[in-house]
């Protein structure tokens, strides 16, 4: 095979003795909640064959149990169950032989949270409200017995391996740590006992699965946990792993537990690599890194710097199953970017809900949502160039509708384009430049700093008017709004006002939170710098204290601003946010001394301040800039002005609901309406 041009670590093959990999980018493992629901096979299926379709060398499942005990839905045990999972593995076969499917075998631990959950100790996870089942001795040998017999049961379904997952604070990682480790017996104590779990689990299912078959195992290789696994003690796991039989060393980065991002957007791309370099220096088997590589040129870098051998992109390849392909081909600016925001992936996945992505809703929906030629072509209006504006003129020009996409600004993104600024956000820079790419590439009509009318409208012969024209910001009835120290997010964001030292903010949404990290936030922005982001969120990636934070503590740079983010409900500040970024961004407001007050009554705004009454208390904020962040309200007036024009149009995004600004709802709405029309 000819070496590729631009990526030519990423698009070699690797040897794995027994088989090889067609090149080293892996699909990583994403928890989808379709094994347990009616018609979920088909559905994983024609998920996990588009990406094999998309160019990838290897992907892994979401986890599977071994047993009930440590299921958090799925579980593989009996033949019955492989039987299923042979519509995946055959659909992924069936596009190319070459490329490796392996299932994950998780097994939850304490963080199944059912009544039936072990653990080596009656410890419970901070992130559970029972205490798990301490197991005896009969119960370690069950929960062996019962991995190598998920193992075995995988490879009647077709998979080319497993992984087995050894970090998180999932069970294996529980047997790994002191604090969740307080047995006396060989399961606990030294960490030589400490380890004797997962190396049997490896050593067993080694022996019943054979030579040629993959087996994987997952190191939380830095833990992010006070008092959590030395340096020492990982290279060792690792190094005994490798003479279990263990074929690939895959690093992972965290507990659930841990206080520190590993995922969200504001985490500098490829910022733990470095940490899975070190350990592939100590071994003879090929390692895997992850966690936000979600671009082509990040990839072969990592590979390049010799930090990997594979590198795992899950997310990326939910927002783009072409990802790989693309790269291959030269289209990288085609790759609609996974942007960290997990809004509609591992939030789903902690809520129940079906996962799908915010980027791109045909994710896990490849049956449900296709966008296909259409039969009878139509032209188009679409009026704002925002998130959904955007979705909807994409997939109807995919689809061969002439559209042409109209906006007052002088760039495409909307709201975006407020979002783009705040600190820990800028990749999502990376949609709009997918968007701008597929005008040109969908040849789309794109009529910016154009502030088009109904009339104009009726008059250009369109067949169906789009509007999706957004939101304005809502402004409350209080005593003193017009007074000069208030002001908009709006204009805070773009920079039009000046916001003085000591600041009220208005409302305690997403919005609430970005505009206080933007006015608080001093100095490069962490998500843009690994030094920077580690001095945030007390990392030592140099000297490997346990867990990678023990001892060390976080530093921010001051702003010399105060400012107190509030709001009318009594519940806690930033309980509306998303599961899995929430608590990020209150530690990060935390962090720079944002006072974050909840029951707030406001009464006026006047030359002394912010007037309000707290618990029936009045209280007075002597601020000097007053930001609104108090919700929007629907832009509809040129949709109220079509409405009866005999022009059939729809109405999107924002203006369609405007109770939140919600691009994950705005992307979904205007991808199926595109997809029918």
């Amino acid at each position: 095979m000819a070496v590729h041009p631009k990526y030519p670590n990423l698009f070699s093959p690797l040897d794995l003795g027994f088989t090889q990999l067609k090149n080293r980018a892996l699909m990583g493992s994403m928890h989808t909640a379709l094994e347990e629901v009616e018609g979920g096979f088909e559905r994983l299926a024609a998920y996990f064959a588009e990406r094999a379709r998309g160019g990838v060398g290897m992907m892994i499942t979401g986890g599977i149990s071994p047993n009930e005990e440590g299921s958090m839905g799925s579980e593989m045990s009996t033949p019955e169950h492989a039987e299923g999972h042979r519509q995946v593995t055959d659909a992924v076969h069936a596009v190319d032989p070459d490329i490796k499917i392996c299932m994950q075998i998780l097994h939850a631990g304490p963080l199944a949270h059912t009544p039936t959950m072990v653990a080596p100790s009656a410890v419970p996870s901070r992130l559970s409200r029972m205490v798990p089942n301490e197991l005896d001795e009969a119960g370690v040998q069950k929960q062996i017995n019962d991995h190598v017999n998920c193992a075995k049961m995988a490879k009647l379904a077709g998979y080319d391996g497993v992984e087995i997952i050894g970090s998180a604070g999932y069970l294996l990682s529980t047997f790994l740590v002191e604090k969740t480790n307080q047995r006396q017996d060989q399961w606990g104590g030294d960490y030589e006992n400490r380890m004797r779990f997962p190396l049997e689990i490896m050593r067993r299912c080694r022996a019943e699965v054979g030579e040629n078959f993959i087996l994987i195992f997952r190191i939380a290789a830095m833990d992010m946990l006070q008092g959590g696994m030395s340096w020492d003690e990982v290279v060792l796991l690792a190094k005994e792993m490798e003479k279990a039989g263990a074929t690939i060393i895959s690093t992972h980065f965290t507990w659930h537990e841990s206080a520190v991002p590993t995922i969200a957007t504001m985490v500098p791309r490829a910022a733990f690599s470095g940490v899975t370099g070190r350990l592939r220096k100590e071994l003879k088997i090929p390692t895997i890194t992850s966690n936000r590589i979600n671009m082509p040129d990040v990839a072969e870098q990592v590979l390049a710097d010799g930090d990997a051998d594979i590198v795992s992109m899950a997310r990326p390849m939910l927002a783009d199953a072409e990802l790989v392909l693309k790269a291959f081909e030269g289209r990288e600016d085609e790759i609609n970017t996974c942007i960290g925001c997990n809004q509609a992936c591992l939030d789903h996945g902690f809520e129940g809900k079906e996962i799908s992505c915010l980027v791109n809703p045909r994710a896990l929906n490849e049956t449900l949502l296709n966008y296909e030629p259409s039969e009878a072509p139509k032209k188009i209006a679409v009026v704002g160039a925002g998130p959904a504006g955007l979705a909807y003129a994409t997939v109807a020009s995919e689809r061969g509708h002439s559209v042409t996409l109209f906006d007052a600004g002088s760039e495409i993104g909307g709201q975006f384009n407020l979002a783009k600024q705040i600190p820990g956000k800028e990749e999502f820079y990376e949609t709009l430049r997918y968007y701008r790419r597929m005008m040109d590439v969908n040849h789309v009509d794109l009529q910016l700093n154009r502030k088009v009318t109904a009339a104009e409208l009726k008059l250009g012969g369109f067949e169906h008017v789009v509007v999706a024209t957004g939101i304005t910001p809502r402004v409350p009835q209080l005593e003193g709004i017009d007074h000069p120290s208030v002001v908009s997010y709006v204009d805070v964001l773009r920079g039009n006002v000046e916001v003085g030292k000591r600041v009220a903010v208005m409302g305690a949404g997403g919005i609430g939170f970005d505009v206080s990290e933007f006015i608080t936030h001093v100095g490069v922005s962490a998500a843009l710098d690994k030094d920077v982001f580690a001095r945030e969120w007390g990392i030592d990636f140099k000297n490997h204290p346990r867990g990678g934070v023990t001892g060390v503590t976080p530093q921010v740079e001051e702003s010399g601003r105060q400012v107190y983010l509030m709001q009318r409900k009594s519940t806690r500040v930033g309980r509306g946010l998303g599961k899995t970024t929430g608590w990020t961004h209150r530690m990060s407001l935390d962090k720079r001394g944002v006072q974050m007050i909840n029951g707030i009554d406001y009464e006026k705004v006047d030359d002394q301040g912010l007037h309000v009454t707290v618990a029936g208390v009045p209280q007075l904020f002597e601020v000097d800039t007053v930001i609104v962040c108090a919700g929007q309200v629907p832009k509809r007036d040129l949709y109220d002005e079509l409405s009866d024009s005999g022009i059939a149009t729809s109405l999107i995004g924002g203006a369609f609901e405007a109770s939140e600004l919600d691009a994950k709802a705005a992307i979904k709405q205007a991808s199926y309406l595109a997809a029918a029309v």
